[in-house]
């Protein structure tokens, strides 16, 4: 049924379009169809060769153009062929998000892609972690994949050459990184080891193999022509800027509100700690007596995995039927540790039928084995419910209105991790975090995020730093990340290089979460209560919040 229906909706010809265009995407990229839950790719790998991006924007002109077509074949007659309210929707978030895509495609943005990350090494990495390994069908298709990692990866390296060409090349400190990561995958005890597959196996050796003459070929000839300089300038991260947030940013006017948000967060983080701790406790201070309390101390990575389960379970069975409605198939979640320990923290969507369950992950550094309660219970709510498996399961749930492209390949960083990080605070609101430990937590990782919108405009346009003595650059960054977060320095190293190498996308968690909380704002003085807010704005997927904001306030 359409969004404000009761009858039930017959799927349109633009749906049968996005079908189509999703199950081509799923053939050129079988990463993605392992991800979206496709069948019969799993064995499968792209090459990330200059011709496999041409391919993958070739596809998405054709659907863009395949919208305009349908759209200009609707008119008053009230045909079936005729866009109703979910097609209108869908064919404005089509043209915004694949727009970009190709313009991201024709300014060279795809065959230069390489950092920390979110680049073909972590994406070849990390697809092996979506595949089941109970039967020998699994493990034949894993040995499968395993096998065209060379070819790959030598792809890969054509469409970095073809970007160096022509002066396209990642930051010097993006190169180190995947050198590193490279290096790793490639040498005894990697991840690659721990599949399935015997470490012996042709396949996996192969693959080792591979990644090591990556992490060579990188270390020996893009390295020498990488730029030292992080930032990317104010032309490009515009263009980032509005991929990731899913509006257009007035950059200056967000570094200035980001500096703004900053000044409260730290005014509610002084009054928790001497609430904690007494009159004239630092911030600082009061951290470091909560990580040596026994109460949020946690001790080695098993019990950090149990710890979020029985914490996800919880909540899930506390906010079902109070303020939310959670679907059947939503109210179950795996917790799970990321072999790569690379210090990122994610979350994966369920395959399309649900089975495979939504699963968040903790990538814990090595030699990392102790771990803070107080911290990471806001973590397990951005990650779980009612953050990102709410938000994504309650999108695959709603078959009825949304094709699959809008249930499992359309997502908006914007909305994504914006939802995630009013999650967290909506947490609070509801009565969540009453103890003072784990709000001072929750604080931790709202200051994050402004200073993430700080930091990365701040480095990527140059901009003088905020007591106006210089300008900004990656010393200063890792100084000003240092004072304004609780972490860690193996996640800080690991955060820095992201922002570094990503421009645009962490600003798209605090400046989401401002747009999330305007949009709630405004429905709730239309007259609607906060369930209903909630049930409605997540009907709609993840789609620009320009967008949304004009469906929940129609």
């Amino acid at each position: 049924m359409t969004q404000g229906s009761t009858s039930p909706r017959t799927p349109s010809l633009l749906d049968a379009s996005c079908e189509s265009y999703i199950l081509d995407l799923a053939e050129l990229s079988p990463t993605q169809a392992t991800a979206w839950g496709i069948a019969g790719y799993d064995g499968e790998l792209q090459d990330y060769s200059p011709e496999y991006f041409d391919a993958v924007a070739e596809r998405t002109r054709e659907m863009i153009a395949d919208v305009d077509a349908l759209n200009d074949g609707t008119d008053c007659c009230d045909d079936d062929d005729d866009f109703d309210d979910v097609d209108v929707v869908t064919a404005k978030v089509l043209r915004d998000r694949l727009c970009l895509e190709l313009s991201m495609h024709h300014h060279g943005e795809d065959i230069r892609e390489l950092n920390n990350l979110a680049s073909p090494v972590q994406d070849i990495r990390d697809t092996f972690l979506l595949m089941p390994q109970d039967t020998d069908e699994d493990l034949d298709a894993i040995a499968s994949r395993l096998s065209k990692v060379p070819a790959a990866l030598t792809g890969y390296r054509e469409s970095l050459r073809l970007a160096a060409s022509l002066g396209k090349v990642a930051a010097e400190r993006q190169v180190d990184a995947v050198v590193k990561q490279c290096r790793e995958l490639a040498e005894p005890g990697s991840m690659l080891e721990k599949l399935g597959l015997d470490a012996g196996h042709a396949a996996v050796t192969q693959a080792k193999q591979a990644f090591g003459e990556m992490s060579e070929w990188l270390g020996d000839n893009l390295a020498a022509q990488a730029p030292r300089t992080d930032g990317v300038g104010r032309e490009r991260y515009q263009r980032f800027s509005h991929h990731f947030v899913g509006v257009s940013v007035d950059l200056d006017e967000a570094y200035a509100w980001g500096l703004d948000r900053l000044r409260e967060i730290v005014g509610k983080q002084e009054a928790i700690a001497s609430e904690l701790y007494g009159a004239g406790t630092s911030v600082r201070e009061a951290m470091t007596r909560l990580n040596d309390e026994p109460r949020y101390t946690i001790h080695g990575t098993a019990a950090l995995r149990e710890w979020m389960q029985e914490t996800a379970d919880q909540v899930i069975a506390q906010l079902d039927g109070t303020h939310f409605d959670i679907p059947e198939p939503v109210r179950d979640i795996e917790a799970m540790i990321d072999p790569a320990g690379t210090g990122g923290i994610f979350y994966t969507p369920p395959s399309d039928d649900f089975s495979r369950k939504g699963r968040m992950w903790w990538s814990v550094p090595k030699g990392q084995e102790t771990f803070h309660t107080w911290q990471e219970l806001t973590t397990v709510f951005h990650e779980g419910v009612p953050g990102h498996h709410l938000q994504c399961g309650q999108a695959i749930t709603e078959r009825e209105n949304l094709n699959l492209w809008r249930r499992q390949a359309c997502w908006n960083s914007g909305h994504g991790e914006g939802w995630a990080l009013y999650a967290e605070q909506l947490m609070a609101d509801i009565g969540f975090n009453d103890d003072p430990g784990t709000l001072m937590g929750l604080y931790d990782a709202q200051r994050l995020r402004a200073a993430r919108v700080v930091l990365d405009i701040g480095v990527h346009l140059g901009k003088k730093t905020p007591e106006g003595s210089g300008c900004w650059d990656a010393t200063y960054a890792k100084y000003f990340l240092r004072e304004n977060t609780a972490m860690d320095e193996a996640n800080l190293a690991f955060e820095l290089d992201r922002y570094l190498g990503w421009p645009g996308q962490a600003p798209s968690y605090a400046l989401g979460q401002r747009l999330w909380e305007e949009l709630r704002d405004d429905a709730l003085a239309q007259g609607l209560d906060l369930k209903q807010f909630h049930a409605r704005a997540l009907s709609y997927g993840s789609i620009p919040l320009s967008i949304l904001r004009e469906q929940v306030l129609a």
